[in-house]
């Protein structure tokens, strides 16, 4: 039996049990737990110590199973048609007759769901009886872990399994989109607004100051490090880390370069762990070069802005 087909089964055995587990998305690393299951999903809670009214997003394996839980739409077929598997969430309504825990949805009639691409998650899915219900495997508010030594530096051994699958491809969590009524961008992530707004011949409005959590990712205060961020800084002081874009002439122990040729994709890849590296060398601040606001860097922009609201 191979090591990959092992774990997988050890990991079945710990969901079964209404255990929590970690598992690799092409996103960040997830915290997983039985979507139907009660006892299961308020464990996730616990250990994230994350606040009740934040919902979870549920990840399913193909469309007949999440069928059985929500109600689907034009607008959701032609979004699940162009980019499932892959970094989107959908906010739906739910079904008066579904499984799903209400610690999920927070007793509200609607649920994020997605189609995680990542090929390990994917074939743990196909065995499994039930969806996984799985935000991010972090502290709540802190930095999402990219690897499984992220997760470990977050939980130790408070969690029973971690399902490894290296380092993860984007490195920034899934866009959340609802598409319970005017499709309205509750999170941005993994697929830019733009290529959205083609899809469906619109252009969607954005959620930015919710009066009510519908979804992940709409606190003000979230990805943080745990030290101060500034934004938009073009010198560093000198005992601070500088997360730099672009090349420079001179060198310094304190620049850390997300990219040295303005690269979006390379920039949200080591985000969150250039954060997690620099707190960890003891510097007390990071200070971050301007990232353009187009395509993906509108993703980096928001996460750096929320982490900066320490």
């Amino acid at each position: 039996m191979s090591t990959r087909l092992s774990n997988i089964k050890k990991a079945i055995k710990y969901l079964n049990k209404n255990d929590c587990i970690a598992i690799p998305t092409e996103t960040v690393y997830g915290l997983a737990a039985n979507a139907y299951s009660d006892k299961a999903t308020s464990k996730i809670y616990k250990l994230k110590k994350r606040p009740k009214n934040n919902p979870l997003i549920v990840h399913y394996y193909k469309l007949e199973d999440l069928e059985k839980d929500c109600h689907i739409n034009s607008n959701f077929k032609k979004l699940y048609k162009k980019f499932c598997p892959g970094p989107i969430s959908f906010v739906l309504k739910l079904k008066k007759n579904s499984s799903i825990s209400k610690n999920v949805t927070n007793n509200k009639n609607t649920i994020a769901v997605r189609f995680p691409k990542h090929p390990i998650t994917r074939n743990l899915l196909k065995k499994l009886k039930f969806p996984l219900a799985a935000p991010s495997a972090n502290i709540s508010k802190s930095v999402s872990p990219v690897t499984k030594g992220d997760v470990i530096d977050e939980f130790g051994n408070r969690i029973k399994f971690i399902l490894n699958g290296g380092r993860t491809k984007i490195g920034l969590e899934s866009t959340i989109i609802s598409l319970v009524s005017k499709p309205t961008i509750l999170r941005l992530g993994g697929i830019e607004r733009n290529r959205l707004n083609k899809i469906l011949d619109t252009k969607i409005i954005m959620n930015n100051s919710p009066s009510k959590i519908l979804s992940p990712g709409q606190y003000k205060l979230h990805y943080s490090p745990g030290i101060p961020v500034r934004l938009n800084v073009k010198k560093a002081k000198i005992d601070e880390a500088f997360l730099l874009i672009s090349k420079r002439k001179n060198k310094s122990k304190n620049f850390f370069y997300l990219s040295k040729n303005k690269n979006l994709k390379e920039i949200a890849k080591k985000l969150y762990q250039t954060l997690r590296k620099v707190k960890k060398l003891g510097y007390k601040s990071i200070a971050v070069e301007r990232i353009p606001k187009k395509e993906l860097g509108e993703t980096i922009n928001d996460r750096l802005q929320r982490a900066s609201n320490y």
